[in-house]
């Protein structure tokens, strides 16, 4: 495996092992998932070149549902998608209800206390989150994970469920939401989501 270093030290453009040109076809997107970890600039480019299409709520995986605050107080609505977990990844904060107590019993909840900010350090979460995520899925439930606005928290930490368990890379990952939701995680976050994607990538080398 080849790098190059940036002028700050950090990797970019890590280039990791692929396979090569004559096999199928179908081993597409499993060396889209361990060809290239991007630079800041280019995820930021690739984020910015999505359409900007979201609703309060959208699936963006089965049975995963990412959202908004307001999607977030809408009980009703999530009884309807037949949600049985819900991630706050603004927990705590005063525009977002979220609690053990607001939803009841009959929906589990995690709260994430985490702010919008490029300093702000969310990768300690990004295992447990994914975790709870998982816990969800694999149990036949939905899950709603939401922040104020539904693209940068709560984004990041869909973004790093996929890498952890489904083994996706961080732009694999990223073109599938994009599908399904426009997001913009802050560059803070990116930089933590990168670095997932090279310890993840190096680890499935070894």
């Amino acid at each position: 495996m080849t790098d190059r270093k940036s002028p700050s030290g950090g990797v970019i453009g890590v280039k990791c092992k692929t396979h090569n040109s004559e096999q199928t076809k179908g081993s597409e997107e499993k060396e889209d998932r361990t060809c290239v970890i991007p630079s800041l600039q280019e995820l930021e480019d690739i984020l910015h070149s999505a359409p900007r299409s979201c609703h309060h709520g959208d699936e963006v995986w089965p049975n995963l549902f990412l959202g908004d605050m307001f999607m977030s107080h809408d009980k009703f609505g999530l009884w309807q998608l037949g949600i049985t977990h819900v991630l706050n990844a603004s927990h705590g904060k005063l525009c977002c209800k979220g609690s053990d107590d607001f939803y009841g019993t009959t929906v589990k909840y995690y709260g994430v206390p985490a702010n919008d900010l490029p300093t702000f350090d969310l990768s300690p979460y990004f295992y447990p989150a994914s975790e709870f995520i998982h816990q969800a899925l694999t149990s036949g439930g939905k899950i709603f994970v939401h922040c104020a606005v539904g693209v940068s928290r709560s984004a990041a930490l869909v973004l790093a469920y996929l890498m952890i368990h489904h083994h996706l890379s961080l732009l694999s990952s990223v073109r599938y939401v994009q599908q399904k939701r426009w997001i913009f995680p802050n560059r803070g976050f990116l930089r933590q989501l990168i670095g997932l994607d090279q310890i993840l990538q190096e680890e499935r080398l070894k």
